[in-house]
């Protein structure tokens, strides 16, 4: 033991790892080293329902496969160790074909789904590699209590669809990319410190399809907004649904973002009913005073009050920064 010790003083990290991974359910790993080669055998082999968490290490390596967790299999992690080297990718797209000669669909091209509640990924790569051929989404979430921990969000068009009515969300330290409405849905989700990458050839982040009766629709909090988009040519947002609701609190902004900021997708009756809105937007991309004028900048005292806590918290209080791993 004391042997052990020594060697674990020296190589930290790796016996940290080694300490942990006993506490995994199930290993998926593509080398056959694993329990199973496959995520989906690994989620299939769940039981459903089940009441405490199912934790999957998922080892280094590239997953292609389309994957389905069905919302039977409830509290699910899947916890890699490095995003850059574990990716879980497929390459469906909306004008796809079926097997019926039917058009697969934005929702059909989607790379994940996640129906499952309380699911949890942590240094993960979702990828749609389908490439710049329209809709094509890498992860589409219905599920409630779903949170996303050092990932990558990769794509084009929709790349990530937070889609669940009543869906609650949260994003740390992600980053996100595409190029038009890659962010886009119905669910309440707040992302905090990621980066959002638009790709040149895209026009809006966001189109958010906010249900009237949900208080909060898309929050980004203490995020950095980049891209190869030239300058002056990206809109914060368009509104899918006319009570569509986004917000940038404390964010830096870069100087693709236009000047107006958001546009109404030529629904003057949108002006009206949604919620667009700013809170100490700083960096070449943040013009307050150039803003159309149906958005708006919040005071400090609505704008404090946007905290993950008081968006996600719901009638159950879920504060998802309590279970972070």
């Amino acid at each position: 033991m004391k042997i052990l010790f020594k060697v674990c003083l020296l190589i930290g990290v790796f016996c940290t790892h080694l300490v942990n991974a006993q506490d995994f359910d199930i290993t998926v790993a593509k080398d056959g080293s694993g329990d199973f080669k496959n995520i989906q055998e690994a989620f299939n082999s769940i039981p459903d329902f089940r009441k405490n968490i199912t934790r999957i290490y998922l080892k280094p390596g590239t997953y292609k496969e389309k994957l389905t967790l069905a919302a039977t299999k409830t509290k699910v992690h899947l916890i890699a160790d490095n995003a850059a080297e574990t990716i879980v990718t497929y390459d469906d797209f909306a004008s796809k074909k079926n097997s019926y000669g039917e058009e697969l669909g934005t929702t059909g091209s989607s790379s994940f789904f996640v129906f499952g509640d309380e699911f949890y990924a942590k240094n993960i790569t979702f990828e749609n590699s389908s490439g710049p051929v329209g809709q094509a989404v890498a992860v589409r979430v219905d599920g409630d209590k779903v949170i996303f921990e050092n990932c990558r969000f990769l794509g084009f068009q929709d790349t990530l669809y937070p889609h669940g009515e009543g869906s609650r969300q949260y994003y740390k330290n992600c980053y996100v990319e595409g190029t038009t409405d890659f962010i886009f849905g119905w669910s309440t989700a707040v992302f905090e410190d990621c980066e959002i990458y638009s790709k040149e050839g895209g026009q809006y982040i966001t189109a958010a399809s906010t249900d009237k009766k949900t208080l909060h629709g898309f929050v980004f909090i203490n995020c950095k907004l980049t891209g190869d988009a030239p300058e002056n040519s990206v809109y914060l947002g368009r509104p899918w649904r006319e009570y569509a609701q986004t917000v940038f609190i404390k964010s830096e902004l870069g100087a693709h973002i236009k000047a107006e900021g958001w546009h109404n997708w030529d629904k003057p009756e949108a002006e009206e009913n949604c919620f667009y809105a700013e809170y100490r937007s700083t960096g070449p991309g943040a013009a307050p005073e150039e803003r159309v004028l149906w958005s708006w900048q919040l005071t400090p005292d609505i704008g404090e009050a946007y905290t993950t806590q008081n968006i996600l918290k719901g009638d159950d209080d879920w504060d998802p920064t309590k279970i972070l791993e």
